[in-house]
């Protein structure tokens, strides 16, 4: 089985989209570094014990979405790269193709189910 053009035209579709809905997630709540990664932000609402844990609190939760979302931006331009090297749809791993219904749920996937 090959993946037809018009599927890897869906795929890249599919993978533009992501890799926007990513990004303006990580804008929202970070800010850029000069190293091209982010820095997690919270909203600074005092100097006060209770006011600085619910920072921390913000702060802890931000991060962790951050760090997700970074994640899946990577994967999903690692992704689009892929397919411009004509590898998009091999395992990483084994080398076997990767089913169709996996790419069709999760465009990013670089290794195919059983590995």
């Amino acid at each position: 089985m090959s993946l037809t053009p018009e599927f890897l035209a869906e795929s890249k579709k599919n993978l533009l989209k992501d890799k926007e809905h990513f990004e303006k997630e990580l804008q929202r709540l970070t800010k850029p570094t000069l190293d091209n990664a982010y820095a997690t932000t919270y909203t600074e609402i005092g100097s006060g014990e209770d006011e600085n844990a619910s920072e921390i609190e913000e702060y802890t939760d931000n991060l962790a979405v951050e760090q997700n979302l970074e994640k899946q931006l990577k994967e999903t331009l690692e992704a689009l790269e892929r397919i411009e090297q004509g590898t998009y749809g091999k395992c990483q791993q084994c080398g076997d193709e990767i089913s169709l219904e996996r790419l069709a749920a999760y465009p990013a996937a670089k290794n195919c189910v059983n590995c």
